[in-house]
């Protein structure tokens, strides 16, 4: 009998969509964004990382203000 087990896919960071934006800022804001995900062994996602450069952007645009 073979069982079948849950994967967990995580996601390449793909680059930062967001001109003037790199992509260890993204990395380093996704990482202190996920911590709690990352400490449990979950990967992160694609969605993932699109939300961490959008939030990262918002909060640059925050500032600026």
């Amino acid at each position: 009998m073979v069982m079948k087990t849950a994967t967990k896919h995580g996601s390449d960071q793909p680059g930062p969509f967001t001109p003037g934006v790199c992509k260890g800022e993204v990395r380093d804001y996704a990482f202190r964004l996920f911590q709690l995900k990352l400490e449990k062994g979950e990967p992160l996602t694609r969605a993932d990382w699109v939300e961490a450069e959008k939030e990262l952007v918002k909060d640059h645009q925050e500032a600026e203000a």
